[in-house]
């Protein structure tokens, strides 16, 4: 029987809810865990490719590398960001939930 593949779970932090959210693939999950605002995710994201492709999309968001699971997504220090996260205060080494509380 296989497991689900798509996994959606409300989290607290500090009385703020956010949305975790794993997607099982073949050899590595992704993570991401969002706000209305923005989100922090694992290795997959291309910061490089929000920054400079999709630059008029003003995307607040943070990435984390090697994590594993949504615990470790928000306890891991940011490996690196968008310039519209940094505008918010948000920057790199900055501990994964802290980004997000700064992203309400």
């Amino acid at each position: 029987m296989c497991e689900p593949l798509i996994d959606l779970l409300p989290i607290e932090i500090n009385g703020h809810t956010f949305l975790a959210v794993s997607v099982l693939l073949p050899k590595t999950t992704l993570l991401a865990v969002s706000s209305d605002k923005g989100y922090i995710m694992c290795g997959a994201l291309d910061v490089g490719l929000l920054n400079e492709k999709l630059k008029d999309r003003k995307i607040i968001a943070g990435r984390a590398v090697g994590v594993r699971t949504i615990d470790q997504l928000l306890n891991a220090p940011l490996e690196s960001v968008t310039l519209e996260a940094e505008e918010l205060g948000i920057h790199q080494g900055m501990i994964g939930k802290d980004a997000l509380l700064k992203m309400i």
